[in-house]
């Protein structure tokens, strides 16, 4: 079962955008080669509402608060992250 986006709605719920943060949903889920399950591959989407009264996204700061609560985007709960897989998007 992929539990990766309860992983991250936990991460993004206790962040700056908390109070606006939505969810996150898998939008590609592939295996490794083989049998090799280490080489999983998802990717998730995670939105937020762009509310009047909330101060607009800053990106740089989110990513920090992403890279801090994952080991520089290494590990998020069970899972290893490739540190270079994490992009925020306005």
């Amino acid at each position: 079962r992929n539990l990766f986006p309860l992983q991250l709605d936990r991460l993004l719920k206790d962040s700056s955008i908390g109070r606006v943060f939505q969810g996150c949903e898998t939008s590609d889920f592939r295996y490794g080669p083989g049998s090799d399950r280490d080489q999983t591959r998802v990717d998730a989407v995670c939105t937020y509402s762009k509310e009047p009264w909330a101060a607009p996204l800053d990106r740089v700061g989110l990513y920090h608060q992403v890279s801090n609560k994952t080991r520089s985007i290494t590990q998020l709960g069970p899972y290893s992250l490739d540190k270079d897989s994490l992009y925020v998007n306005g």
